[in-house]
């Protein structure tokens, strides 16, 4: 069972080697590949071979690549990632309107009261302003309570003079931390034999992620809740480590205690067997504490 997060912070030359990841840097470190979930490649100064490249695929392993400043910019996607993919994505071609502006409700009105828990933990009053957007929601957001939503709870988290345009340490936590969610609901698109190109609401023909957009919006509280904890004047090497520990935070789902990327493997799973059998009910989601 794959449980790791690798993180490559400086030269290296890797390669494969009788089931390990070999990283040749200052010394030579072997790591099994069944025990990767996740490998970044924080510096460009990381050379890897393609034999490594196509065994991380077989595994599912997720590999992000980072830019020169070190923030997210890339990430290897397997073509195939189950036997039966033409059947999902012919299944994912036919669900309804209707049926995704329900999941979507059922998802928006989730991440609204995740997003209202939050501001009540911190004591702020903004929170009975959220739990009210959750009543006055409509079917398939029609009146947009989730834009409404965010910048409310924004505002409370971080200030009034808060934007997420703003180029600072806040939303490049943010960003950074947003980005590790994406790439793991990607992951678990793809192993379950969908393409993230095509979403439930999201729409953009700019995003090839708009399924993992969709899906992650109730796990963005995780993130909030480390960036607002964390309040960083600066966000560099340090800070970005410190955000790699949401992956291993454990929460509740179906009833049990799980690291967040099973928490998200459950939860996808679970909104893609309530969108083919049309029932909302079978759609799990997390909670912090039992």
């Amino acid at each position: 069972m794959s449980w790791r997060t690798v993180v490559i912070s400086n030269s290296a030359k890797l390669d494969y080697q009788m089931g390990f990841m070999v990283v040749r840097g200052d010394e030579t470190v072997k790591v099994h590949i069944d025990e990767i979930e996740m490998l970044i490649l924080e510096s460009t100064a990381v050379s890897m071979t393609a034999v490594l490249l196509s065994e991380l695929t077989k595994k599912k392993v997720k590999v992000i690549f980072c830019d020169e400043k070190r923030n997210p910019s890339s990430e290897l996607i397997p073509y195939y990632g189950a036997h039966d993919t033409s059947s999902k994505v012919r299944k994912q071609m036919s669900w309804s309107s209707d049926l995704k502006a329900a999941v979507w409700t059922e998802i928006v009105t989730e991440k609204i009261k995740k997003q209202a828990e939050h501001l009540r933990d911190c004591e702020l009053r903004e929170a009975e302003m959220l739990f009210q957007y959750i009543k006055e929601l409509e079917f398939g957001d029609a009146t947009n309570r989730e834009g409404h939503a965010a910048k409310v709870y924004f505002n409370a988290l971080f200030g009034k003079d808060f934007t997420r345009t703003a180029e600072n340490s806040i939303n490049a936590a943010l960003n950074y931390g947003y980005g590790l969610i994406l790439s793991t609901f990607n992951r678990e698109i793809v192993s379950n034999g969908y393409i993230t190109q095509i979403g439930l609401f999201h729409d953009n023909m700019f995003n090839q992620f708009n399924l993992g957009s969709d899906l992650m919006e109730p796990f963005r509280t995780v993130v909030d809740k480390k960036v607002k904890n964390l309040h960083p004047d600066k966000f560099d090497q340090e800070e970005k480590h410190e955000m790699l520990s949401i992956l291993q935070q454990e929460v509740i789902i179906a009833g049990r205690s799980e690291y967040l990327t099973n928490a998200i493997k459950i939860y996808t799973k679970s909104v893609f067997d309530a969108l083919n059998d049309e029932d909302i009910s079978l759609i799990k989601f997390y909670r912090y504490e039992l």
